[in-house]
């Protein structure tokens, strides 16, 4: 079936190479003549003033307290304000994001006042002490994130948003940089945010907020996607050629049909899976951001797309061993891919057409496209990709016709300064700030050997000129801004988030393990002349696919934390197990919950009977205390303190129970909910955490602060039992679904409603995240523990 087409994809390109060749054409003109040189030898003089360092009590101030690194998120903040630079430092850098990503000019009163505006809100949220602060979370965590959500009324999106995170993490298959993919979908996301925001100003309501943040947050994530999954996906290994092309054709067709075509089955076996994620996925996002286009804007934005895609194309297909590719050749496609990256997101939230952001968006796109492809160049080479740096780097000596990128960066940003912001001084300084915080970043990172060694290639042509530039990039202070030192935070958090998830979910995988070898009951070889089934029941239900949740958590919080011994807490390890697995037993029989199936099998009571199962409940809980009896290593004061809290908690989660089934059939009232979601699930997650802790002897204060961790995590696992049993499937949670609404409990969701509880849930989750303050130990395995128990399917 034929597509109606609904752009012209060769006029509407060529219509956009032409503009961007005369673009060119200006700036290869001024590196011919070298124009830029004496204009901005100059700008330079100018500006050097306030950016070499002079004697003064700021100076003898930085010099007492060292200078953090950018990786230092917090210690360089504090650096700043410290040494009273923190004011230069925000203005600069947000000066610079209305720029870049709004695309405003700085002349104005108007952008002067927003961007002040900005800055000493962003100030009042860096600065205020820790105990102040509404928002305790670490930047950009899932907890900070939500609490931004509640100050917007925006919490079902952010809920939304979160796990289509992390779906996405999920299916970011190897050979690409799933850290990379992660912070460029983010970045995305903000940057329509920032532009939704700037249109909507101060004036529109509280609801109309909320209303327009869901909206542009929905847009951002799905022209986000495009990165990962078209862009990056395209440059990688992971695709066949032959994969590649149909995937290119895929795309191509979308944009110039404005319809997706049917993914077709012709993959390779290893890539089906990741294609039909891929492809579902960007096609929901595709028709989302279809159906926000206004009849008078939605050509306007399928030509955009087309010429940002191809553009990309065009680059891709580029190969370095090819000696004969002209100047053209190499920068025009730079030049529309840089600047229609941007123009696109004010094309995506449907924003009334801005002649003057366009203009300056046109213009500056390719400034920040050659400062990034000079600081990949060694990357992007060995991975055989044509950039102007790449191309030059291997065919200078060769080609005398071949422009040098790096002075057409400069020529580039003489342009911008005079000719598209006017000279006005603010652009000026932002702009130089810019230019040379790129080159002492690059010089720190490859070390200055091998900066020279770039410098001699592409800074020859102009030695005078280069003598400038290094000299500032040597002494010059006070270029920094804020964008880089986030991204530096996110990388490093996203790598540390990465490492310790890696890490827990071995500890999780090798300790359940090591538990269930434990776990077998022998058998009591003296009960000869009649069968006993309670150590056999015993055991059918303590082999069942258990998560082992509890005593793993002992474990890790014992062994790692507090540095007991294995051995010496193997008892306690097993008490818990048992003592758990009796709880369940309990809860299946059909005086009860009456359930069929327990950890993917059959429950203790279908297999033997009512009585048998009651029996090897009250068993196991016999055991238990007896295991605990055996902690030898301990002192019996000690062992007694234990015994007495795991004989309080058992006989809580027994009331508990209790008004759990006293309460069937009745309406709860949310508090009322939240006391027995504490005595059914808190209680056990609670001694999970203080058992260990009684036998390290750690402070009250510690005791009370895993009390409080455990109440808040154990109701948000018990709120994502509730949505699973609503929401879930049968097989991956191995028993029923839809259970609770059949016995007609009260649930969370009965209660809330599905998104209530989702709420509720995530709610929840923040006030445990942020009592991990409190907790004066590593606290990366408990982090870690309350995300799986969020993001859990079984």
């Amino acid at each position: 079936m034929m597509k109606t087409v609904l752009i012209n994809e060769d006029t509407c390109y060529a219509m956009a190479e032409q503009k961007a060749s005369n673009y060119f054409q200006s700036l290869y003109q001024q590196v011919m003549q070298k124009s830029y040189v004496t204009t901005l030898t100059s700008d330079i003089q100018s500006w050097k003033h306030n950016h070499i360092p002079h004697h003064s009590i700021v100076t003898f101030l930085s010099r007492r307290k060292r200078k953090p690194t950018s990786f230092e998120y917090h210690s360089y903040l504090q650096w700043l304000d410290y040494t009273g630079k923190l004011d230069n430092y925000l203005d600069r850098s947000i000066s610079y994001i209305f720029m870049r990503d709004l695309g405003k000019a700085l002349d104005s009163k108007e952008t002067e006042a927003r961007i002040q505006s900005v800055v000493t809100s962003l100030k009042n949220n860096l600065t205020q002490s820790q105990e102040n602060k509404k928002n305790k979370n670490e930047t950009f965590s899932m907890a900070w994130l939500y609490r931004w959500a509640q100050q917007e009324s925006i919490e079902l999106t952010i809920i939304w948003l979160m796990n289509k995170l992390k779906r996405v993490a999920n299916h970011i298959p190897q050979g690409m940089d799933a850290d990379h993919a992660q912070r460029k979908l983010i970045k995305i996301i903000a940057g329509v945010i920032l532009h939704e925001m700037e249109e909507m100003g101060d004036r529109t309501s509280a609801d109309g907020r909320a209303h327009r943040l869901d909206r542009a947050i929905r847009l951002g994530y799905a022209y986000g996607l495009t990165y990962p999954f078209i862009d990056d996906l395209l440059d990688s290994k992971v695709l066949s050629d032959k994969e590649k092309k149909q995937y290119s054709d895929l795309i191509r067709t979308t944009l110039t049909t404005g319809a997706v075509p049917k993914l077709g089955s012709d993959w390779e076996e290893e890539n089906k899976a990741l294609i039909t994620f891929i492809h579902s996925e960007l096609r929901e996002g595709f028709e989302y951001i279809k159906a926000q286009q206004r009849p008078e804007t939605i050509r306007s934005f399928f030509e955009q797309s087309y010429v940002f895609f191809h553009s990309q194309e065009v680059d891709r297909e580029k190969d370095l061993t090819n000696e004969a590719y002209t100047n053209e050749e190499l920068y025009i496609p730079v030049i529309l891919k840089s600047a229609s990256s941007r123009l696109i997101v004010r094309s995506v939230i449907t924003a009334e057409e801005d002649e003057g952001f366009d203009k300056r968006t046109f213009f500056y796109g390719i400034y920040n496209q050659l400062a990034d492809d000079f600081a990949d160049m060694f990357d992007d080479l060995e991975n055989g990709a044509v950039t102007p740096y790449t191309y030059f780097l291997k065919y200078h000596n060769q080609r005398n016709d071949l422009i040098n990128p790096f002075e057409l960066y400069w020529s580039v940003i003489s342009n911008l300064i005079h000719h598209v912001y006017h000279s006005d001084k603010k652009a000026r300084e932002i702009i130089l700030n810019r230019a040379i915080n790129g080159l002492k970043r690059y010089k720190e990172r490859v070390g200055i050997k091998k900066y020279n060694q770039v410098m001699e290639i592409f800074a020859s042509g102009v030695p005078e000129f280069n003598a400038v530039i290094q000299k500032m990039v040597n002494k010059a202070d006070d270029v920094d801004f804020f964008d880089k030192l986030l991204r530096d935070h996110m990388i490093t958090s996203l790598k540390k988030d990465r490492k310790e998830q890696e890490e827990f979910q071995e500890s999780i995988d090798s300790v359940r393990e090591q538990i269930n070898q434990l776990l077998p009951i022998a058998k009591d070889e003296t009960a000869i002349l009649l069968k006993e089934p309670l150590t056999e029941a015993a055991n059918y239900s303590l082999e069942g696919d258990g998560k082992r949740l509890r005593p793993i958590i002992t474990w890790i919080m014992g062994i790692n934390e507090y540095q007991l011994s294995k051995s010496a807490i193997v008892p306690l390890l097993r008490s818990l197990e048992f003592m758990h697995t009796a709880s369940l037993i309990f809860d299946d029989l059909p005086s009860q919950d009456n359930a069929s199936i327990r950890r993917g099998r059959s429950t203790l009571h279908m297999v033997y009977n009512n009585a048998i199962a009651e029996l090897t409940a009250l068993f196991l809980t016999q055991k238990a205390i007896e295991e605990q009896s055996m902690l030898e290593d301990f002192d019996s004061k000690t062992v007694l303190s234990l015994i007495q809290y795991s004989a309080q908690m058992t006989a809580e989660m027994c009331k508990g129970q209790a008004m759990d089934l006293g309460s069937r059939g009745k309406p709860l009232t949310l508090e009322q909910l939240n006391m027995l979601c504490f005595y059914k699930t808190g209680i056990a997650f609670e001694a999970a955490l203080i058992m260990p802790a009684i036998l390290a002897h750690t402070t009250e204060l510690e005791m009370q602060a895993l009390k409080k961790y455990a109440y808040h995590a154990g109701i948000a696992f018990q709120i994502k039992d509730d949505l699973l049993d609503v929401e879930g499937d049968t097989n991956t949670l191995g028993k029923s679904v839809g259970k609770d609404a059949e016995n007609n409990h009260s649930t969370f969701v009965s209660i809330l409603g599905l998104n209530g509880a989702k709420k509720a849930m995530w709610e929840h989750y923040c006030l445990a995240m942020e009592t991990l303050q409190e907790i004066p130990r590593n606290t990366a395995f408990l982090k870690h523990l309350l995300n799986y128990m969020v993001h859990r399917e079984h």
